[in-house]
């Protein structure tokens, strides 16, 4: 692509330059290296992107506790991250990562965060969990 307004768009930098939100954080969304199933989606403020890179391991910023967190500090279930991703607007993220410990990357005890379907049913909404 030569010209145009799509190559305005492209980061004239090598350097990473994230679009943190008003509170200081960018959402970041963790995918399964191996089957691409969507895991968890959580929030990074700067300290937490730092320690993800320098240690390959997914920290995130907890908005109910107000602090960093290693995801899998409680449980093992830490998300060894393969890449490291960001979108095109650079306020996203998209974390390919392997689950160590018991392959469960939600708090509930569920592999995924996402295990409910919604549905339409009766004129109404509901949920139908997709795994025990």
């Amino acid at each position: 692509m030569s010209g145009g307004a799509a190559s305005q768009h492209i980061e004239p930098t090598r350097e990473l330059r994230l679009r943190f939100d008003a509170n200081g954080l960018v959402p970041a969304i963790a995918t399964d290296a191996g089957t691409g199933e969507a895991l968890m989606l959580a929030y990074m403020n700067a300290d937490a992107v730092g320690k993800t890179l320098e240690t390959g391991i997914a920290h995130f910023w907890s908005r109910s506790r107000n602090s960093l967190w290693r995801k899998g500090e409680t449980s093992g279930n830490e998300l060894s991250v393969e890449e490291f991703r960001v979108d095109c607007d650079k306020d996203a993220i998209w974390l390919r990562v392997r689950v160590k410990g018991d392959g469960k990357a939600c708090h509930t005890g569920a592999r995924s965060c996402f295990y409910r379907r919604a549905e339409a049913s009766g004129g109404g909404y509901h949920l139908v969990r997709t795994e025990d």
